[in-house]
């Protein structure tokens, strides 16, 4: 029997799930990211595998999901909001250190192949993954395969601006890229309770900030609006370029359960068209889509 594993390599955690070659769970783990520590990142991905060997058996193919894209140029990883994984050679690395092949896509990727493959957007031609986390990205998958591009940066909608910006959100806020007013910064986990602290003085997260504005608190519930607009302009943005069948939520903004409906209202005043088909939905898998759709990268 072959088995697989998929790896989340995110900015908090790291995520192993090994499957069999049905694609049921034969194993389960997750262990906090080093902060800043390439090596120890390296390490506590082989310590992973390493574990669940001796669990389920060799594992001969081996997917991760990582933030970024890999330089065309050298090889390297860049733009990833991991800072301390830009402008290494992961792939070959790990290769290196493991002592088998492994298959490496952006994280974005495989949250949107996985929910493709199986879940929430599963038949669509056209699926759009979005993640919205500790940091903002995006995948696109077209007739079950990811789309990378010749640059190896397709879907990377988080270090556009803002669009259609109002007068208070220019320039907008400073990002890790360089430049200031990324979508990012706004619909970010970390954007979105920078936005509360401004507005209220408490540095709430997004869960908590849901939660009061359910308890009648309006300036929650206003941050809440406000994010839910700014959200449908980016995705209308999405919208007007691929025209996705389906576009999925990921991170853990998506569990907000007031933007399937809220966000599609809004984004009808920017989509180029007299109506808008596409679909906003939940992703089925909720935060194990990414390591299930590294585990996919070897279907």
């Amino acid at each position: 029997m072959t088995i697989k594993c998929g790896i989340d390599l995110g900015g908090t955690k790291i995520e192993l799930l090994a499957l069999n070659g049905d694609g049921n769970a034969l194993f389960r783990r997750r262990v906090a990211t080093p902060q800043g520590d390439y090596r120890a990142t390296l390490i506590a991905i082989r310590d992973l595998i390493e574990n669940a060997e001796q669990i389920v058996g060799a594992i001969r193919q081996v997917g991760i999901g990582t933030p970024g894209a890999f330089s065309r140029v050298n090889g390297s990883l860049k733009n990833s909001n991991s800072t301390c994984l830009n402008g290494k050679p992961i792939h070959y690395d790990l290769e290196m250190l493991l002592h088998r092949q492994v298959r490496i896509a952006n994280d974005a990727d495989c949250f949107a192949l996985s929910e493709a493959v199986d879940g929430a957007a599963s038949g669509a031609d056209t699926v759009f993954g979005v993640i919205l986390g500790t940091g903002v990205g995006g995948g696109i998958i077209v007739n079950g395969r990811p789309l990378s591009g010749p640059n190896a940066i397709a879907g990377e909608w988080g270090h556009n601006p803002l669009p259609w910006p109002r007068d208070d959100e220019r320039p907008g806020p400073s990002c890790y890229c360089g430049r200031s007013g990324c979508i990012e910064t706004f619909l970010s986990g970390p954007g979105l309770s920078r936005a509360c602290a401004s507005a209220t003085g408490f540095n709430f997260d997004a869960a908590a900030i849901a939660e009061n504005a359910l308890q009648e608190d309006a300036a929650c519930e206003t941050l809440l609006q406000q994010y839910e607009e700014r959200l449908a302009r980016a995705l209308a943005h999405v919208i007007n370029i691929l025209d996705p069948d389906v576009i999925v939520l990921g991170g853990g903004l998506s569990k907000l359960a007031r933007l399937y409906q809220n966000v599609p209202h809004y984004w009808g005043d920017f989509v180029f068209s007299d109506r808008v088909d596409t679909r906003l939905v939940a992703p089925t898998h909720g935060d194990s889509s990414g390591v299930r759709g590294a585990a996919w990268l070897w279907e």
